[in-house]
């Protein structure tokens, strides 16, 4: 089947997350990306394993073909401009002002290509008193308020959330703007930022401390949503969520064997719970201390209470369901080999996301992106010998 996004070229200008996964999300639906990378060294994350193929970069650039290309050079930045003239997209995550000053900015793809949808991804964004600063995905989810939210303050996260959200932003700004585009709109510039991605998405904490003033923290949302994290017998650990129906609360009830907590004042309704969370808590941690993990699960299942097992990624890889969902793919480079990955996040009737390239080598697509555009094996021979190649 045609991915939804068949026909849209896009050009990356991007390293890392942010920009590489917005891209590659969506080339997973069908885009074509050409991706830019510095000669001789690539995107960065191509350096955290032995072979240039590491598995960081392989999971952020699938479903693209790379040019390896100076842009610094005249004749890399008048490549560049020729691939910006023909794309639908480009994405890019440099500091703000970079590609202006290479003479690739908005205002100077626009010039050539009114119809371009320019996305700009930065640490802070584009403007404002903290534009020229580093950003990097530890320091988003810190200034935007993530990691108070998720961990003791003196913890951080193991994942790059701020990275992620910000590339899932600006896949939902680009696509927006294609769609505008497409009812007979014009082209336009699209923005994000580590910023103002995280801050958008605490939105729901944010909008209790505007209505109440109290400032949330790692336990608030535990209460809000009445969360209890336990280790049972064996020492593993699960979770059960209660959520807002009495019914949840009355089936833990039956499950520990303590009929004469569902009518205690102290947690009979879900306002109860809340203010007294911590009392309950004890109460639950010494409760599913009495049988193992698989014996509490079971009986959770048997009364139709929220609860699942705590999983390390081995676990999560083996679950049945994962495997039903066919959330593993695997993809051959003919030359670096098999390469295994989590497929996509999403599922579509007739327009299915799809796995079609494995993630390239350093400039694999130089030579036929080259001729593309026109030039000949002399040509190339030539950029090659004065590194703009």
């Amino acid at each position: 089947m045609a991915g939804a996004l068949r026909g849209i070229k896009i050009l990356e200008i991007a390293n890392y997350i942010s920009g590489p996964f917005a891209s590659m999300l969506l080339a997973d639906l069908g885009a074509e990306v050409t991706k830019i990378e510095i000669p001789g060294h690539g995107d960065p994350f191509r350096g955290w394993g032995d072979d240039a193929y590491s598995p960081t970069f392989c999971n952020f650039n699938r479903n693209k073909r790379s040019l390896s290309l100076n842009m610094q050079a005249p004749e890399g930045k008048e490549i560049c401009m020729r691939l910006a003239r023909d794309a639908d997209v480009l994405i890019e995550n440099m500091r703000p002002g970079v590609l202006d000053r290479l003479g690739l900015g908005y205002q100077a793809v626009r010039s050539v290509n009114p119809g371009v949808v320019y996305c700009s991804i930065s640490g802070y964004g584009s403007d404002g008193p903290d534009r020229d600063r580093p950003g990097y995905d530890t320091i988003g989810q810190a200034r935007g308020g993530l990691l108070s939210l998720l961990t003791d303050l003196d913890k951080g996260v193991g994942s790059p959330l701020s990275d992620l959200l910000t590339g899932m932003y600006a896949c939902y700004a680009v696509q927006g703007a294609l769609i505008s585009r497409a009812r007979g709109g014009t082209g336009q510039k699209v923005e994000t930022s580590l910023l103002q991605a995280t801050v958008a998405f605490v939105g729901e904490n944010a909008a209790r401390y505007l209505a109440t003033g109290v400032v949330p923290n790692r336990d608030s949302r535990l209460r809000e949503a009445q969360v209890y994290v336990f280790s049972a017998a064996d020492g593993l650990p699960l979770v059960i969520h209660l959520s807002s129906p009495q019914k949840f609360w009355h089936g833990v009830v039956k499950v520990i064997a303590r009929p004469e907590l569902k009518d205690d004042p102290r947690f009979v309704d879900r306002n109860a719970r809340f203010r007294n969370y911590a009392e309950l808590q004890e109460i639950l941690k010494e409760a599913f201390k009495a049988a193992s993990r698989d014996h509490w699960l079971k009986r959770l299942e048997q009364h139709d209470v929220p609860a699942a097992p705590i999983m390390n990624l081995k676990e999560v890889l083996e679950d049945p369901q994962v495997a039903h969902l066919g959330m593993l793919v695997e993809m051959n480079h003919p030359k670096m080999g098999a390469v295994r990955l989590v497929g996509s996040g999403i599922r579509m009737s007739e327009t299915p996301p799809q796995m079609s390239l494995p993630p390239p080598a350093i400039g694999e697509n130089t030579r036929e992106i080259l001729a593309a555009l026109g030039y000949g094996e002399e040509d190339i021979a030539r950029l090659q010998k004065q590194g703009v190649i």
